[in-house]
């Protein structure tokens, strides 16, 4: 069972990356920068594909790696990723072990103040509970990924529209076509500290865009689910601005980007 790790950079060269990152599988690197080109490379034995495409946007770039990938595993990741050693076999063990799951969530470390979930068993995922985790966290069976159909928004994460998010609606819409998944207690890497591409405080923008995302998740669901996002994180997310207005922020995110149904009204 071979793991493929499908990453987005920006502006890295190709041995530098690999081995800031501990890369130790196959995988498939999405270079965003200004030239365009292709370059194939072995590294440590593995084999690399190394795409560089003046387009940005984490969605698109996530989508373009999928694309060429050709591993049994795909393994989503960016560039400020470090893994452990033996990764892949952890990952392999775990779809071996669970040959039901379509995806499995795995540990990654990051420091308090960014981290959203840490897995502590083995448990299937829902809908009401798919919003808390990053895309570094999935491992996804490339066959079930291709016929799912599903691909990255190019509405939400860094780059695009809204600030993030596309890692949630990813998880959900996988999940809502059929397809299962698992979490595993299992570390394979971390978050090497540094500043966020898009993240820039919990102000106003941080707040509406989430109001947009929420409807595209939850539907109907949204203002409940909003209302538990708060209080979950209120000492954090409250800090500076007052619950309420948090609130308002969320409830005035109507993006014009909805389709008939969606907006959850």
């Amino acid at each position: 069972m071979r793991v493929q790790v499908l990453a987005s950079v920006m502006n890295e060269e190709p041995m530098a990356l690999l081995e800031r990152m501990g890369i130790q599988s196959d995988a498939v690197i999405i270079n965003q920068c200004d030239r365009l080109g292709l370059e194939k490379i072995t590294y440590k034995g593995c084999q690399v594909l190394f795409c560089s495409f003046p387009d940005r946007g984490v969605g698109r770039s996530r989508n373009e790696a999928i694309l060429r990938a050709d591993g049994d595993i795909c393994l989503f990741s960016d560039a400020d990723i470090v893994y452990e050693p033996g990764y892949a076999e952890k990952i392999a063990a775990e779809f071996a072990d669970n040959p039901k799951a379509d995806m499995i969530l795995f540990n990654i470390t990051v420091e308090e103040a960014r981290r959203t979930y840490h897995i502590t068993e083995r448990r299937k995922v829902h809908w009401y509970n798919c919003g808390r985790y990053g895309a570094v966290s999935f491992a996804v069976r490339r066959e079930s990924l291709l016929s799912s159909g599903v691909t990255f928004s190019l509405l939400f994460g860094g780059g695009a529209k809204y600030g993030s998010g596309e890692d949630s609606l990813f998880l959900k819409e996988f999940m809502d076509k059929g397809y299962s998944v698992y979490t595993a207690p299992v570390t394979i890497g971390r978050e090497a500290a540094g500043e966020s591409t898009w993240f820039t405080g919990y102000d106003e923008k941080f707040f509406r865009d989430k109001g947009v995302l929420y409807r595209y998740l939850y539907g109907k669901a949204w203002r409940l689910m909003a209302v538990r996002f708060l209080l979950a994180h209120r000492d954090k997310l409250c800090a500076e601005i007052p619950f309420g207005q948090a609130y308002r922020w969320m409830a005035g995110g109507r993006g014009k980007d909805f389709g008939p149904g969606e907006s959850g009204e």
